[in-house]
């Protein structure tokens, strides 16, 4: 209670436009960061341990989800976009103190993401069957792959909810229900699995029935935590229209349309990723989704910071604390360096253990094990990308970002892949992905020293 209490006076701080020393700053960083870590760890850990429930399956199986995973994160950072362009419009009225407007926006967001999330579920039913074919699956996981794809696509609306009320909520400030929430999901998320695949027999299909369960209940109890019980941004006894107005969805456009743009050509650079994969094999299919779940472990922390950056910059553009703005950038893209490099150095020694937890197949584990021993090195930078974008998010600054990572991601990591994977296959896949984050970190290092993100200060 004293930690929460401490963190909702600081941020007063910010909205009252008062001094905050060095160290106050740091330790508002902290304490907003440590939850929503806490979050992204245990969501991975979701991950971690739903493949480690397929993998035990077999290799067929293990690649049927492999395949189509670039797809449904692709789905996810669809539907943060939108998310996102509300939430920072929120934060920034919040950090003036006008929770009215805040309000207004969170009523307009609801009915906009709820018609955006059922518009990318009928699409993922429209494709479902042709998906693991077009990503150059082979009939043998080509059914386990598309059912598996259908579910989860089909669970998009409570992912859309759920992320849309965890998002206002931490751009409020309110970190810890989020973050215990999303644990909780973890939590029944695994439950389920284990029921639904192994009780039940009902294999990928059951992972995905399990994930798209935890995240209903999650969603209904974030929706309730949002709507009835914020100290900010509750609507229980503040009635008004829930019509979204010319102005504010321009707005959200104008914050989300570069993201959505970017997390559509990543999430395409991902799938083309995903077909370059694809010809190694079932093994490498397998080795790199298995990979690419134990490294968000490494990077996770990463975003919990970026988020926690986002808020923090938000509400400091709204209160018009320039100078306190800007250290709060630097103080966060300095954490999330210093923690994903341990956790970069933890990931390369203990890489072999990890993927043996996620599969028994010797040669799965090795081609993984190699793969996440050479992106480790370039985990600090993959850093700074990570908590800079957070910092060019809170201040509503996201097209010239999202150039600089599409150019990054098409430019240099899928020309490099192509290129390596033919004499060195998946190895050279994961060298490419080193090269291509470490210069990106640099490039968004340049512009938050150099650029333009907050020009609106």
């Amino acid at each position: 209670m004293m930690e929460k209490k401490q963190s909702k006076d600081l941020l007063a701080f910010i909205r009252e436009g008062r001094t905050m020393t060095r160290s106050e700053q740091m330790r508002l960083i902290v304490q907003l960061s440590i939850p929503s870590i806490l979050a992204q760890v245990s969501a991975t850990v979701m991950f971690f341990i739903d493949y480690a429930m397929v993998g035990h399956l077999g290799e067929q199986a293990t690649a049927s989800v492999g395949l189509v995973e670039s797809t449904t994160w692709l789905l996810g950072g669809l539907a943060s976009a939108v998310t996102m362009g509300f939430s920072v419009q929120v934060a920034h009225f919040i950090g003036a103190n006008d929770r009215e407007s805040a309000r207004s926006v969170l009523r307009q967001s609801l009915v906009c993401c709820l018609a955006w999330s059922l518009m990318l579920s009928l699409a993922c039913v429209v494709v479902y069957r042709r998906l693991p074919f077009w990503l150059g699956g082979t009939e043998s996981i080509a059914h386990d792959a598309s059912m598996y794809f259908l579910i989860v696509g089909l669970a998009g609306v409570f992912f859309q909810m759920e992320g849309l009320a965890g998002s206002m909520l931490k751009c409020s400030g309110n970190m810890k229900i989020p973050s215990a929430l999303n644990i909780l999901m973890c939590v029944l998320d695994v439950c389920f699995n284990y029921v639904f695949i192994y009780q039940l027999d009902l294999g990928v299909k059951g992972a995905a029935m399990g994930t798209a369960l935890a995240e209903f209940i999650t969603c209904l109890l974030m929706l309730y935590f949002l709507l009835f019980r914020s100290e900010m941004l509750s609507l229980r006894g503040h009635p008004g229209s829930f019509r979204p107005k010319a102005s504010t969805v321009r707005t959200a456009f104008k914050i989300g349309a570069p993201m959505g743009l970017q997390h559509l050509l990543m999430g395409s650079a991902q799938i083309v990723s995903t077909r370059i994969v694809a010809p190694l094999g079932n093994v490498a299919i397998a080795a790199n989704s298995m990979a690419i779940t134990v490294e968000s472990l490494c990077y996770m922390p990463g975003y919990g910071i970026a988020e926690a950056a986002t808020t923090l910059v938000g509400q400091g553009i709204g209160a018009g604390q320039r100078v306190l703005t800007r250290s709060f950038a630097y103080l966060s893209v300095g954490l999330g360096i210093a923690v994903m490099s341990v956790m970069g150095v933890l990931m390369f020694v203990f890489a072999p253990e990890l993927m043996a937890f996620m599969s028994p197949v010797e040669q799965i584990v090795s081609e993984g094990a190699a793969a996440l021993r050479i992106e480790a090195f370039a985990e600090p930078m993959f850093a700074a990308a990570i908590v800079c974008n957070g910092v060019f998010v809170g201040a509503g600054d996201t097209l010239k970002p999202a150039i600089m990572s599409l150019a990054s991601m098409w430019g240099v990591r899928l020309t490099l892949a192509w290129w390596l994977s033919q004499s060195y296959g998946l190895r050279g896949v994961w060298t490419a992905m080193a090269i291509e984050l470490s210069l990106r970190g640099l490039i968004f290092l340049a512009r938050l020293r150099l650029g333009r993100w907050n020009k609106k200060l």
